[in-house]
């Protein structure tokens, strides 16, 4: 699984976000709304994902 890679955009503004969630984008490495990052594709990775899925767009790279 480690081959795959998912593309992450930031796709709402952090602003009400609780610190927690916040937390959570920026160490995913989003800091602007549309700016993207690219991770490997784990559970962990998903799992900060599902807890902010309401700001963020998640697509599959290939």
């Amino acid at each position: 699984m480690p081959d795959k890679k998912l593309r992450v955009t930031l796709t709402k503004s952090m602003i009400g976000l609780s610190p927690k969630q916040e937390a959570t984008v920026r160490a995913l490495g989003l800091r602007r709304i549309r700016q993207s990052v690219s991770h490997d594709d784990s559970a962990s990775v998903r799992g900060m994902i599902a807890k902010v899925t309401h700001v963020l767009s998640v697509t599959h790279e290939a």
